[in-house]
């Protein structure tokens, strides 16, 4: 008995190390994939490697890259945060990057080929792209799981589920009935996916007690897996027992990206909220007592959104002049002229502003982050601006079809930079904001344990993953 205890706790302490640990959940995840490209007659080239089209061989060698990456997974991630909520979206952008690396570039070099550097080539590979995302994301939860400390419970608390739930339906009754998602499917089935949604959301992602802004970035990412899993693989499954990831599918889904955004996005934004609330009725810690008033810091808050949303604005002008866009914007008040849409877009970008600085204060302590940060929730307001609520005050409908996404992706692209700008002026200006109640020192710790807290969590990765769904957008709709 002693000897089986024993060799049981060297494989456990075997099994920890980052190394091993990413090797097996590698494997795991490559079986994943491997499943998928073995529905999608795709082993064989990977078998082309070494010159065979054996899907035997191919799939061998799957493993073996699997677990060879997996490896890199686990040596990578070794100091992060051992939350499945946080390596989840390490795992994504890890997956994304062997993609690009992979089939992209090394894969067709290997076997005489040019690289599939240009638009058709990313196209024709986009199954791959799925596969690599779901390889990630398989291989960091196995990791998770390989690394966690026995006795640590994975599933949610049941409050937690049902404030997953609440916030899931609320959600996607609001879609529903605001903006008629989905047209011609019934408010059952809205509901359904809005309730699934919701319970995931802990499920898979855990709990964070984080601002509204953070969350909001969080639920994004999250709702683009939801339209992965949900939009995009299980209805070819459940209709025809297929699995279909190539470009005429993600084209065909493509009108039910924005509605999974949105719904991911709102979740996320009222799972927390719900929290909060939960905290301010339940819980008294002085701890969380502020020693500035909500009135002084209010104001500067306001002040520093305005004019870094100012300075975003300018930035995202230059765009909207290339493409003619201000006398659209103008449309919101009922005119047509340029001046007035560039006045009505520059007062829209300040209000932006201001709940970038509300949402979003105390989060940046560096450049980086707040580039970061700036850039996604840019990304999040094409989403609710340009393709939802724009459309829908100039008297039309929401742009969330593949042609109405191509058309306002110069859009997109002056969203980023307005964001960028957004998140590097309003840093700058807080990195300025200096309390006389705190010395030095103190305000110097505060921003080594902010950049601490979102270095070994999953904000990197966030930030990484939004761009990444901000490139694989004309990977699906551009002809």
């Amino acid at each position: 008995m002693t000897s089986d205890a024993t060799t049981h706790t060297r494989t456990v302490s075997l099994l920890r190390h980052p190394a091993i640990a990413g090797a097996v959940a590698g494997v795991a995840g490559g079986l994943v994939f491997g499943a998928a490209m073995a529905a999608l007659g795709t082993l064989a080239t990977v078998a082309s490697i070494v010159r065979t089209g054996s899907t035997v061989v191919g799939f061998v060698l799957h493993l073996a890259i699997a677990a060879a990456l997996g490896a890199g997974f686990g040596l990578l991630v070794a100091q992060q945060r051992a939350r499945a909520g946080d390596a989840v979206f390490w795992g994504l952008i890890y997956g994304g990057f062997w993609w690009f690396l992979g089939p992209l570039t090394v894969l067709p070099l290997l076997v005489g080929q040019p690289v599939a550097w240009d638009l058709p080539g990313a196209q024709a590979l986009l199954p791959s792209l799925v596969g690599h995302l779901f390889y990630g994301a398989a291989t960091a939860l196995v990791f998770v799981g390989l690394r966690r400390d026995a006795g640590t419970t994975t599933a949610p608390p049941f409050p937690t589920a049902v404030r997953g739930l609440v916030a899931g339906v609320a959600v996607a009754s609001v879609l529903y009935l605001g903006l008629d998602v989905m047209t011609g499917t019934t408010a059952s089935w809205i509901i359904g996916v809005g309730a699934l949604a919701g319970l995931g959301y802990p499920l898979l992602l855990g709990v964070h007690r984080e601002g509204a802004g953070p969350a909001l970035v969080r639920g994004t990412a999250y709702g683009f897996l939801c339209w992965i899993v949900a939009g995009l693989t299980l209805p070819p499954l459940l209709r025809d027992g297929r699995l279909d990831w190539s470009r005429e599918a993600a084209l065909a889904a493509a009108d039910r990206l924005p509605p999974y955004l949105l719904l991911g996005a709102g979740v996320a934004v009222v799972f927390g909220g719900l929290g909060g609330l939960g905290r301010w009725l339940f819980v008294d810690d002085v701890r969380m007592l502020r020693v500035e008033s909500p009135g002084s810091r209010g104001l500067r808050a306001t002040g520093y959104g305005a004019l870094a949303g100012l300075a975003g604005g300018l930035v995202f002008t230059l765009v909207m002049v290339l493409v003619n866009a201000l006398p659209t914007v103008a449309g919101i008040v009922g005119m047509a002229s340029p001046t007035v849409g560039l006045i009505v877009h520059l007062v829209i970008a300040q209000l932006i502003g201001v709940t970038y600085a509300v949402l979003f204060r105390r989060r940046s302590f560096d450049l980086a982050s707040g580039i970061g940060w700036g850039v996604s929730y840019g990304f999040a307001w094409w989403v609710l601006g340009a393709l939802t609520l724009l459309p829908v005050l100039t008297g039309g409908t929401p742009l969330w079809s593949a042609a109405g996404m191509a058309a306002t992706f110069p859009s997109l692209v002056g969203h980023l930079a307005y964001g960028a700008a957004l998140g590097v002026v309003y840093y700058r200006l807080e990195d300025r904001t200096n309390p006389w109640w705190f010395t030095r020192n103190q305000i110097e710790s505060e921003r080594v344990a902010a950049q601490r807290e979102t270095t070994l969590g999953s904000a990197p990765a966030l930030w990484g993953f939004i761009v990444l769904v901000a490139l694989i957008i004309p990977l699906v709709i551009s002809g």
